[in-house]
């Protein structure tokens, strides 16, 4: 039986960080991008997995973020979308195993802009189809659609996944434009991604990635207004700076944590970190949510 989002959302879950910025160290020094990781070195992602797990995460996600087509096409393996997001979703199955830890499928953009029209509609289904097939074969219990910036992509993949798999899909994109920062890069505001993902069928809404997580404090308010489907907030640990040519993220996990009962009481169900977050920070978030 299909996960029931949103009875599963009655009460405030705590997702997990982020993989990639866990995984470079080790994806730098081995593999071209981190999905093959899962191919070629499976432990250290099931370690990255199960300090989730260990930090008190309820819900944690795969390493599958870019394993779709496109993304993969540019690293010359994309003929193994189906090996690396299938191994993904059972590595953090194993990293779950003995718990009550939910394991969702990541699932990312293309890199191509629809409006564009570069690539034909049936081209990016199927892109998004065969991924979520994948991550289903390896028992994901549900799919999210993560750090999209076009409505019409978001839409094409939500539909494409649906059909693909009878998984519910949490559908999110990155925030970070506008006056209040509230907007996609695209112009869409969290209104207009409600409506989308309700018209779609989608299971919940969200925003994940963006400059930090007072923005998204707004951002939950307003996919409140819109929207009765549970909310799912990820946002990065502060707004990214480079020095000496590393990328860095300023906020630690006491400053991240301070935001979540501003979260909750904004209407989220789901919170974690997305990039330059780390196992503590999630520790941080599950003290959070316990004490309130």
């Amino acid at each position: 039986m299909a996960l029931d989002l949103k009875s599963y959302a009655a009460k405030v879950r705590v997702t997990d960080g982020v993989y990639g910025t866990q995984l470079y160290p080790e994806a730098l020094g081995t593999v071209a991008c981190k999905e093959l990781l899962n191919a070629v070195n499976p432990a250290v992602v099931e370690a990255v997995a199960r300090s989730y797990v260990e930090a008190g995460s309820d819900v944690i996600l795969t390493n599958s973020l870019c394993a779709n087509r496109f993304m993969l096409d540019s690293y010359g393996v994309a003929d193994r979308v189906a090996e690396l997001a299938e191994a993904a979703a059972a590595i953090s199955t194993r990293a779950a195993r003995g718990t009550d830890v939910k394991v969702f499928g990541s699932l990312g953009p293309t890199g191509k802009v629809v409006m564009m029209e570069e690539v034909s509609e049936e081209r990016f289904s199927a892109a998004f189809a065969e991924t979520a097939e994948a991550l289903a074969w390896g028992r994901a219990e549900a799919i999210v659609l993560e750090t999209f910036n076009e409505l019409a992509e978001a839409e094409i993949a939500l539909k494409a996944v649906r059909k693909a798999c009878d998984l519910p899909v949490v559908v999110c994109m990155s925030f970070a434009y506008g006056p209040d920062k509230t907007m996609t890069m695209m112009g869409n505001k969290p209104a207009d991604l409600a409506a989308m993902a309700e018209a779609n069928g989608a299971a919940a809404v969200g925003a994940n990635c963006g400059i930090g997580p007072q923005p998204y404090v707004r951002v939950a308010q307003l996919l409140r207004e819109a929207t009765d489907l549970p909310i799912w907030i990820k946002p990065n640990a502060g707004l990214p700076q480079v020095k000496a040519g590393e990328t860095l993220f300023p906020m630690g996990p006491a400053e991240f944590a301070l935001f979540v009962p501003k979260l909750i009481q904004a209407g989220a169900n789901f919170i974690g970190g997305c990039c330059g977050s780390t196992p503590d920070h999630i520790r941080a978030i599950r003290k959070a949510v316990d004490e309130g």
